[in-house]
C-alpha cells in the first residue's frame, strides 16, 4: 500500500474510533440529568475548561468604565455650575435691584407691591441726584479719605507685619492677638472719644481726622493679612540678598516687597473698602466741610418721605470706582490670594 493510501485510512480509521466516544458521553450524561443521585465522576466525561468559562458573565470594557467615569464628571461640574450661577443671583440681586430702582419713576420707586423691571425708564433721578448742592464736594472727601486712610494702613501694617514674622518675639505675638482683640471692638465705642480727640486738636470736619479713625479700623485687618502674605515668602530670598551686600531694610524693599505685591494690593483693597463704605465715623466726626457721600446719601429726605430714586442712583454712581478699582487690581488679588498656595 502507497503511503498517499496509509495516511487517507489512518485518517478514516481516527474518524471511525472518535465517534463510539462521543455518543457514550451524550448517552451518559442523558442518564445523569435522569438520575441525580449518581456521583459526578460516573456522569461521563468533564465539561472542557472552555466551556465552563463560557459560562461566566461578560466582564465590562474598559472603554465602557472611562465613559461612565466621563459622565459622572460632567453631571458633577454641571452641579457645580448650577450652584455656582444660583450663589452669584442670590448675592447680585440686591445690587440688581438697586440699580434698576434708580431708572424708576418716583411713583414706581413707593410702588405696593414693589416691581424689579421699571414699567417706565428715566434718567430723573440721576439729575436729581448728581444736581444737589454738596454731592460732588461729597465725592471728593470721600475719595481723599480713602486714600489718606489706605497710604496710611499700608505705611504701618508692613512694617509691623515683617517685623512679627521675621522675629517671633513674644512681644510680637501679643501686639498681633491685640490687634485683633480691637477688631472686636464696637466702633461706637471709640467713634465719639475719637471725635472729642479731634477736636481737642483743631482736626474737627477735616478729611484728616475722619482719615486717621478710618484707619483704626482698616490697620488691623491689614496687619493680619500681610502677615500670612510675609509667612509664604522664604527666608531664603532674604539671605541670598544679604549675601550680595543689602541690608535688613534693602532686602526688604528690593526683594520681599516686589514678592508680596499681590498680597499689598489685596491689602490696599480691603483697606480702601473699609474707609469707602465707612458710615458712622463720618456721621460723628463731620458736619458740612468734609462729609463723605455715604452721610449725603442719607440725608436724602423730603417732606413725604425718603427720595429712594435719588438715593439709589447715587448709591449706583458711588459705586462705580470700587468696581473699576477691582477690575483694574484683577490680577493683582490673584496673586496675592495664591500667594502660599505653593509655599514648602
Amino acid at each position: 500500500m502507497s503511503t498517499a493510501e496509509s495516511t487517507y485510512d489512518g485518517g478514516r480509521t481516527g474518524t471511525a474510533s472518535a465517534s463510539p466516544e462521543r455518543g457514550t458521553g451524550i448517552a451518559l450524561r442523558l442518564a445523569a440529568a435522569k438520575h441525580p443521585n449518581v456521583p459526578a465522576e460516573h456522569s461521563g466525561p468533564r465539561v472542557p475548561a472552555s466551556n465552563a468559562s463560557d459560562a461566566r458573565p461578560p466582564r465590562r470594557r474598559r472603554g465602557a468604565n472611562r465613559e461612565g467615569l466621563e459622565a459622572g464628571r460632567r453631571s458633577t461640574r454641571t452641579i457645580l455650575w448650577i450652584l455656582l450661577a444660583a450663589a452669584m443671583v442670590l448675592y447680585g440681586f440686591p445690587f440688581l435691584y438697586l440699580l434698576f430702582t434708580s431708572f424708576k419713576t418716583p411713583i414706581d420707586t413707593i410702588a405696593v407691591p414693589p416691581t424689579i423691571l421699571p414699567k417706565e425708564w428715566t434718567l430723573e433721578n440721576y439729575i436729581n441726584a448728581l444736581g444737589r448742592g454738596g454731592v460732588v464736594a461729597s465725592f471728593i472727601n470721600s475719595i481723599q479719605t480713602a486714600v489718606i486712610s489706605t497710604l496710611l494702613s499700608l505705611v504701618l501694617a508692613v512694617p509691623a507685619a515683617y517685623g512679627i514674622t521675621r522675629y517671633k518675639t513674644p512681644s510680637g505675638r501679643v501686639f498681633i492677638m491685640a490687634a485683633l482683640v480691637t477688631r472686636m471692638v464696637p466702633p461706637v465705642a471709640i467713634g465719639i472719644p475719637l471725635a472729642s480727640m479731634m477736636a481737642s486738636i483743631g482736626l474737627a470736619d477735616t478729611p484728616i481726622a475722619l482719615s486717621i479713625a478710618h484707619t483704626t479700623i482698616s490697620l488691623p485687618l491689614s496687619i493680619w493679612l500681610m502677615s500670612s502674605f510675609f509667612e509664604a515668602v522664604p527666608r531664603d530670598l532674604e539671605e541670598a540678598a544679604t549675601v550680595d551686600g543689602c541690608s535688613r531694610l534693602g532686602a526688604l524693599w528690593r526683594v520681599v516687597i516686589p514678592v508680596v505685591s499681590g498680597g499689598i494690593a489685596v491689602t490696599a483693597i480691603f483697606a480702601f473698602l473699609a474707609s469707602w463704605n465707612e458710615f458712622l465715623f463720618a456721621l460723628l466726626m463731620t458736619a458740612i466741610r468734609s462729609q463723605t457721600t455715604p452721610v449725603v446719601i442719607a440725608n436724602f429726605q423730603t417732606q413725604f418721605g425718603l427720595d429712594w430714586g435719588s438715593m439709589t442712583a447715587l448709591a449706583a454712581v458711588y459705586s462705580i470706582p470700587v468696581i473699576l478699582l477691582t477690575l483694574l487690581l484683577q490680577r493683582k488679588i490673584v496673586a496675592g490670594m495664591t500667594l502660599g498656595a505653593v509655599k514648602g
